[in-house]
């Protein structure tokens, strides 16, 4: 075979070669779905480290003032909202009892999944800080507890209406799309809202929770 043939035939054959590992990449590639994006502003779930500190903290301010040294509820709006980021924790063993989805304050934009706070009357915003969930009352989404605000970022929760309550929209499992909002108040599922009365009643104390990001 001419020497001509024999290096057009080498370059088909690695061009060929080539080509099907090229195919073979792209489609392993593809089955592992490793597909680059950038990360997300917000968490996709609770850091557990943070998680763990702000409990401490919370436990030593109930035991400075006064409040249940057992059992608290914290939430962290820095994670998604299609994410389980309320967490009712158990502050005498240090763990999570229990996760589920929280809805946040509408703000300014209902379609903004970012939180934005605010301790203004009519802003229909999320309010940082610890809270003491007061008495049990009938509304307009059936059982809620009112919540008096401890610090200043969150002193007029009370006045503003903002209390623990379910609400029907809120799912019960996480989801890859945000979910509902609020005009203010920590909305929860009703069968997760349910479960958590029992707590709330009995307690010999007022129960904590914190909002915090």
């Amino acid at each position: 075979m001419p020497r001509k043939y024999s290096y057009i035939r080498y370059l088909l054959l690695l061009w060929l070669i080539t080509g099907v590992v090229a195919c073979k990449e792209k489609h392993t590639s593809s089955k592992s779905g490793i597909i680059p994006l950038s990360p997300p502003s917000y968490l996709l779930s609770p850091d557990t480290i943070k998680l763990r500190k702000q409990a401490r903290l919370l436990r030593e301010y109930a035991q400075a003032h006064g409040y249940n040294m057992q059992l608290a509820f914290l939430v962290d709006f820095s994670v998604f909202s299609g994410s389980k980021r309320f967490i009712c924790y158990d502050l005498e063993h240090q763990r999570v009892l229990s996760s589920a989805l929280v809805s946040h304050g509408q703000g300014p934009d209902f379609r903004a999944e970012k939180v934005v706070f605010s301790n203004v009357p009519g802003s229909r915003c999320s309010s940082l800080g610890k809270y003491r969930i007061g008495v049990r009352y009938s509304g307009q989404f059936g059982t809620a507890y009112k919540l008096h605000g401890l610090d200043s970022t969150n002193s007029n929760a009370f006045n503003r209406f903002v209390v623990l309550h379910s609400y029907r929209a809120v799912p019960a499992v996480a989801q890859e799309q945000g979910i509902c909002r609020s005009d203010g108040c920590p909305m929860l599922n009703p069968a997760y809202f349910a479960s958590l009365e029992p707590y709330i009643d009995r307690a010999n104390r007022p129960i904590l929770l914190w909002i915090y990001r």
